[in-house]
């Protein structure tokens, strides 16, 4: 029978994302994901998360990620602070509640990968721990990818492995960075201007073991980003086959929209208006009115 896979609704009014996870072969759902829109500005905070710690402290951890974002967004402080400074904040305020949530487990210890996304203005700002990944598609091309927190990422590194080899590497799992335990986290930032034709995908290593960059690039290009979510976790459960892992996936087309252009017809509008009332007061001094 076929597994079902989980997409996330999103307002259509959002427009341009699409997202959505599948359990794989594992007993439990590990990954974790959320799409944040603020209605007014059109920002957005993308967020995904892998779990881990055994016991059921994957899904605690996941999930507690997926809470603090929740938080963190409602709170606002995305509004007045830096995008670096406001992603550093969750991630740090995330690990606290790892922390958290792992003080009275005895047999598990909850811990867990993050990669978000946020897209304010003209602008999108990333972070990321571990090894879920972002890819930035420019034009319909894979112009970078963030680096794993990982033991395979160090074997590329230093030549042992090529880039392809990591999805199937024995010691893939094994990873230098994440979110919980005893360590603060060392969070990695990503910058880029928001361009026509942009997209990106955020995934697990679930989707990124079976699925290319090319083909990451295409789903995130099309139509109807849901549906190409469906279409792309589906062929990530035929690789995966019965030993597969958990995945999960969001795709947004990040070029700016008509919602960035409202605040430049607002200005452009006052100007006029501003315009029309002198030219009217004038017209009123020289008839004598």
């Amino acid at each position: 029978m076929e597994q079902e896979i989980d997409i996330t609704t999103i307002d259509a009014s959002g427009g341009g994302v699409g997202a959505g996870r599948a359990r794989g072969g594992r007993p439990s759902q590990q990954d974790d994901l959320v799409c944040l829109r603020d209605p007014r500005s059109s920002a957005w905070l993308l967020v995904l998360a892998d779990g881990m710690g055994g016991e059921g402290a994957g899904e605690l951890a996941s999930a507690g990620v997926v809470a603090v974002a929740r938080q963190v967004w409602s709170r606002g402080d995305w509004r007045d602070l830096p995008g670096a400074v406001f992603l550093e904040q969750f991630c740090q305020d995330a690990h606290l509640e790892l922390v958290r949530r792992g003080q009275h487990l005895t047999d598990a210890s909850p811990h867990a990968t993050v990669v978000a996304l946020l897209l304010k203005g003209r602008h999108a700002f990333w972070a990321h721990v571990g090894d879920s990944r972002l890819y930035r598609i420019e034009r319909g091309r894979v112009a970078g990818c963030t680096e794993d927190h990982s033991l395979v990422q160090e074997r590329i590194r230093r030549g042992e492995l090529a880039p392809d080899q990591a999805g199937a590497a024995p010691d893939q799992h094994q990873l230098l960075r994440g979110l919980g335990g005893a360590r603060r986290p060392e969070v990695e930032h990503g910058y880029a201007p928001r361009r026509r034709g942009q997209c990106f995908a955020l995934c697990s290593d679930g989707v990124w073991a079976h699925l290319s960059g090319e083909e990451l690039a295409d789903f995130a290009g099309r139509a109807d980003p849901s549906a190409a979510v469906r279409e792309a976790l589906s062929l990530v459960l035929r690789r995966g086959g019965d030993q597969g892992d958990n995945a999960a996936l969001i795709v947004v087309r990040a070029w700016p929209g008509p919602s960035l252009l409202r605040p430049r017809l607002r200005r452009a509008w006052s100007m006029i208006r501003g315009a029309l009332v002198m030219r009217g007061r004038a017209d009123a001094t020289f008839s004598g009115r």
